[in-house]
């Protein structure tokens, strides 16, 4: 018959790992993803904890007046950006519980 797990082990096992953790979103807050539209008219720059950082718009989104297009192009480099972003944190999220020997929910494992 094996012998239970040792609470505090698992306990400091767990503290570890929140440590971890903290430390991992603290560097991936300093990372940034960016992410264009309209062939590169517009790019949006974003952090790993969803942050915009930067929006920038070439010139000529704005020469032909069409307001409902320059947002479109903003809101597609945005969203893109942040889709980016939420891919990178999932993807280093995944592989530090996977370095710890943990399952991480939804994580498609």
């Amino acid at each position: 018959m094996s012998q239970p797990p040792d609470l505090q082990q698992l306990m400091a096992k767990a503290q570890e790992m929140q440590g971890r953790i903290g430390e991992l979103q603290q560097e991936l807050a300093r990372r940034t993803v960016e992410a264009s539209s309209g062939g590169g008219m517009v790019t949006a720059v974003v952090t790993g904890d969803l942050r915009v950082l930067e929006i920038r718009i070439e010139p000529v989104v704005f020469e032909g007046g069409d307001r409902g297009m320059a947002q479109d192009l903003i809101a597609a480099a945005v969203n893109a950006a942040l889709a980016k972003a939420q891919t990178m944190v999932q993807t280093e999220m995944q592989k530090a519980a996977g370095l710890a020997g943990l399952a991480m929910p939804g994580a498609g494992g």
